[in-house]
């Protein structure tokens, strides 16, 4: 029984063993499967937040196990999720938290995509992460300051995104943290401190994203750092020296600051590996470091913009240098020996880029650029005093790009061998001393895009072959000797030529019929030359001209018909000519800011509206058949006007004379003629059917009054002028208040009567606080007998927004920097009585109401500095069959609105409509906030106000807005922070609102809602 009971014993504890090895293995794989399920619904969540348009996550579903995913890979042992690569796949949404239930994730790869949203909150629980790779994505909200929680991360990169706050100073607590990109955000602040403790980091790059503040000295602890880059950003002060004795760094960029100081003097010797070398745009003096050819590794030297002195030290070490970069200091002293240390790059066998323009450099042009025939790409050395002449081995840099030596003393031929430069984008030899015939071998350079040969001594005529250079974009002749005719083919490149200057030579002949095929033509000078001939009709085609002059040749002929294409000119100059004929009607309309006619043969009335309007503008001086136009142009009454004068005197005589001898005759006559004269004096006098209800309070006013109330329509209480008549300063004793503003129609312009019932038509129909509020109307007759029509208003004591944003020195206002401005708060208010009053007009009046003529000088501010919309002779009913009659003649009135601030739709012929005012609303608000008007001279060559905006949002919104707000923003008084994110958000809205396309413009319910949310933003601050 011993042994029996002994084996039985035996034979339990083995199953025993055996049993709990079965259990225990039964509960691991319970565990990873629970565990696999954990990471399985994260995954699956994470799949619910993003848009997947490739279809890249196809895979990810329960026929497939989480290892085999797309872009899945799991642990060897544990088969828990390790990495999560989805880079590159153009996914939207954003990131699910159930992120932090990864538990084992080493690897997060999301970068190149469309992702918006925040960073979860919960990532901070991945505490075996090592690689977080967010960049060139759209997430938005701050960088969470838990993130420090993931101790073992190597890679933090979050560039090209949307985040906004600081830095945390959290992120200087990851002990093992490598690279640290932050690169183009919308952060701000200073550089933490913290960053000194990360003792393992080996690259940090902060820029583009204006940080403020200086360097802490802290960073200059992390021995370890390879790459520091803090470029483009607003951080000042002096470079801690701790910085230049990081002897492992390959890459400084300090680029685009405002530091100050010296470099050290020793910078090579402590900084023995670096490469890349960036510190231009700073306000760093003194001279270049001699100890800068110790970096016998340095590839990259960009000093430029700085201000440095002295001569450049020898850089013979520095063989691997391809690009030098010392432009706009004050190195040199304008001596031979100047460029001596160019002899020393002899070694730096793969130079491509060498720039030392706007310095002070003195001495020959060298020869020594010839032995860098196959690696030079950019020649860069205009603005200083270099002379004696072109090398012809030059024409060897067969890899050249770029080639300026603009601004020098250079003489001599132009060497025939720079035609074989046929790689040559850019070639600039203006304002040197060149003489000889322009070379026909440039013709040969087909890549050229950029010519500039002006100011120099240049003699005979401009060679055909030129027009072999198909791809020029620009080039200038201007001021030389040449003589000879324009080459048609010059003028028959593709469309890219878009702008061409040959003025202040000899050219004679006529212009070429050709230069119609330039369509893209911005800019047209062939000014002071001997042309001859007639305008070209052709001109017309050239859509994009906008500044064109032709001044001192001698064309003829009448000024043609077909410019009147040229919308968009904004330059004219046609003076010392022998051109006769009218001036054209259509160069009223234009948005002219220059238009010179003088000393011509032209004839006939001068128009006085559009630019005619401004004596500023226009020039007509020596075309002594020329009458009419404004009093300031000085010109004698038109002869037709007098004639027609005489002609009804003579007719009232020879009435009188028929009624003396018919006298019984006359008596019936007479009395009928008084019956017509009395009925036709009542329809003169009694107010058309909508000033009926204009007030009940108030009499109708005769014209004696209005003349009365304006001391004679006196200038001296001229308060404005319109396309359609003046507004005066007026005082009415019987009225209150007795100090109005009225409005004269001028009924000789075409369109004023229909402007006046049109705006009748409306103003009688509409109430609201900011709306101009009309008074009363007068229509009656002057003492000419000739109709008069004139509305009153309540007078507006501030003016017109337009006089605030743009003020002019006058007797008040000496200088116009120190008038007063409005702040933040004021305008921010004005915006949003403006939109008020739009949305009143679109949605809560009947008939939706479109303005059609929204700019600053219809908006008027009263004592208070509350907005009220003027002007409404060009508005319309959205619905024909809604309003009175009267509301219905505006409609051809033609084109609406003003040039910059009419909708694109509005020249394509396109109907008035709501979209058109919200346009407006947003060309106004963009003007408000930059203090530019749409037609500033700045929006050329394609650049308009609103892509001028939205190029510059929302990382460089500081430099496009009003000085006077930046002032504002920068006081003791504002939170900076607010009030560049209020002002982003504004800007915003106003590019929403100013799109090309109608369909894609805000409303203004919702355009008054979001800057009433604005306004309260920052008076909640």
């Amino acid at each position: 029984m011993g042994i029996f009971t002994k084996n039985l014993l035996s034979s339990c504890s083995v199953f025993c063993k055996i049993f709990f090895i079965i259990l225990f293995t039964c509960q691991f794989n319970s565990s990873i499967a629970m565990n696999n399920e954990t990471d399985r619904l994260a995954l699956l969540d994470l799949k619910a937040k993003f848009h997947d348009p490739l279809g890249v996550m196809n895979s990810w579903n329960d026929a497939v196990h989480i290892c085999q995913w797309y872009g899945v890979t799991c642990g060897r042992r544990n088969q828990r999720v390790a990495a999560l690569q989805l880079q590159s796949c153009e996914l939207g949404g954003s990131i699910s938290p159930f992120i932090g239930n990864l538990s084992f994730l080493v690897d997060l790869e999301l970068y190149n995509n469309s992702l918006v949203g925040e960073i979860p909150f919960e990532i901070s629980r991945l505490h075996r992460l090592q690689y977080l790779l967010l960049h060139n994505n759209s997430i938005e909200g701050q960088i969470p300051s838990n993130i420090s929680s993931c101790s073992n991360l190597i890679q933090l990169r979050v560039p090209n995104n949307k985040l906004v706050g600081r830095i945390p100073i959290e992120l200087g607590y990851m002990p093992n943290l490598q690279f640290l990109s932050l690169d183009n955000n919308h952060l701000s602040g200073s550089i933490p401190a913290s960053l000194g403790n990360l003792s393992s980091l080996s690259k940090l790059s902060i820029t583009d994203i204006g940080l403020v503040g200086s360097i802490p000295d802290s960073l200059g602890k992390v021995k370890t750092l390879t790459v520091l880059s803090l470029f483009n950003n607003l951080l000042s002060g002096t470079v801690p020296s701790s910085i230049f004795n990081l002897s492992k760094l390959v890459g400084l960029d300090l680029g685009f600051n405002n530091f100050q100081g010296n470099l050290p003097s020793d910078i090579g010797i402590t900084l023995p590996n670096l490469r890349i070398f960036y510190a231009g745009n700073n306000g760093f003096t003194g001279s270049i470091p001699a100890s800068i050819s110790n970096s016998s590794n340095l590839e990259q030297l960009q000093l430029d913009d700085i201000g440095l002195t002295g001569k450049v030290p020898s850089l013979q070490n520095l063989q691997n240098l391809f690009r030098l970069s010392i432009g706009g200091n004050f190195l040199g002293s304008g001596r031979a020996d100047d460029l001596g240390f160019i002899s020393t790059l002899t070694n730096a066998t793969s130079l491509e880029t060498f720039s030392i323009g706007d310095n002070r450099f003195g001495g020959m042009f060298p020869k020594v650029f010839c032995n860098f025939s196959t690696t030079l790409r950019l020649l860069k050395m205009g603005y200083n005093t270099f002379t004696g002449h072109i090398p012809p081995c030059l024409g060897d840099l067969v890899n050249l790009l770029v080639f300026s030596v603009r601004f020098n003393k250079l003489s001599g031929n132009i060497t025939p061998q720079l035609g074989k430069l046929q790689k040559l984008g850019s070639l600039f030899l203006n304002h040197n001393h060149f003489s000889g015939n322009i070379p026909s071998s440039l013709g040969n350079i087909t890549q050229l895009t950029l010519l500039d040969l002006s100011e120099n001594k240049l003699q005979g005529c401009i060679p055909l072959a030129l027009g072999n250079c198909q791809n020029l974009l620009q080039f200038s002749l201007y001021r030389n000797d040449l003589n000879g005719s324009i080459p048609p083919q010059l003028l028959s490149l593709p469309l890219s030529a878009y702008n061409i200057i040959l003025s202040s030579n000899h050219l004679t002949g006529a212009l070429p019929a050709e230069v119609g095929s330039l369509k893209n033509l911005v800019k047209l000078e062939i000014s002071d030359n001997m042309l001859t001939g007639e305008i070209p009709s052709s001109l017309g085609e050239c859509f994009g001209l906008q500044d064109l002059f032709m001044e001192g040749n001698l064309f003829q002929g009448a000024i043609p018909l077909s410019l009147s294409s040229l919308k968009g000119l904004q330059q004219l100059d046609l003076s010392n000519n022998n051109l006769s004929g009218g001036i054209p009607v259509f160069l009223a309309s234009f948005p002219l800011q220059k238009l010179n006619l003088s000393y011509n043969n032209l004839e006939g009335e001068v128009p006085v509206n559009g630019s005619f309007s401004n004596s500023s503008v226009v020039s007509l001086l020596g075309n002594r058949k020329l009458c009419g136009g404004i009093s300031e142009l000085k010109l004698p009454e038109c002869n037709f006007k007098r004639d027609r004068q005489r002609k009804s005197k003579h007719r009232q005589k020879l009435v009188i004379a028929v009624l003396f001898e018919s006298l019984g005759a006359i008596m019936l006559v007479s009395f009928l003629l008084a019956l017509i004269y009395i009925v036709r004096y009542k329809k003169k006098t009694k107010l058309p059917t909508p000033l009926g209800t204009f007030s009940e309070n108030y009499p109708n006013l005769s014209y004696q009054t209005l003349l009365k109330a304006t001391n004679g329509f006196s200038l001296d209480n001229l308060i404005g002028r319109g396309t359609f008549g003046a507004v005066y300063k007026g005082i009415l004793d019987d009225l209150e208040p007795s100090v109005v503003a009225i409005k004269i129609f001028n009924l000789e312009q075409h369109g004023a009567s229909k402007s006046f019932m049109a705006e009748c038509g409306v103003l009688r129909t509409i109430r609201h606080r900011n709306l101009v509020k009309v008074i009363t109307a007068c229509s009656s007759v002057d003492y000419q007998g000739n109709d008069f029509k004139a509305l009153v208003y309540e007078y507006m004591v501030s003016g017109s927004l337009e006089d605030w944003l743009h003020p002019v020195a006058n007797d008040v206002v000496e200088d116009t920097d120190t008038a007063p401005r409005l702040s933040l708060r004021q305008k921010l208010d004005i915006v949003v009585d403006v939109a008020s009053a739009l949305e009143y007009l679109h949605h809560h009046c009947g008939a939706p109401i479109i303005h059609c003529d929204l700019k600053p000088s219809n908006v008027l501010l009263d004592e208070e500095l509350v907005a009220h919309i003027g002007d409404f002779g060009l508005a319309k009913f959205l619905s024909e069959n809604i309003g009175s009659s009267n509301a219905n003649p505006s409609s051809s009135l033609g084109v609406r609105g003003t040039v910059g601030y009419a909708p694109p739709e509005y020249g394509l012929g396109n109907e008035p409509s709501t979209n058109g005012d919200v346009y407006s609303f947003g060309i106004l608000l963009l003007e408000m906030f930059t203090g530019r008007r749409p037609t500033n001279d700045i929006f050329s060559e394609g650049i308009s106000l609103h892509q001028y905006v939205k190029e510059a949002l929302p990382e460089r919104v500081i430099e496009i807005l009003d000085h006077a707000l930046v002032k504002d923003v920068d006081s003791e008084k504002t939170d900076s922070s607010l009030a560049l994110e209020i002002l982003t958000s504004v800007l915003g809205i106003a590019l929403c609102c100013s799109t090309e396309v109608p369909q894609e413009r805000l409303g203004m319910i919702d355009v008054t809602a979001k800057l009433s949310s604005i306004r309260n933003k920052l008076l909640g601050s």
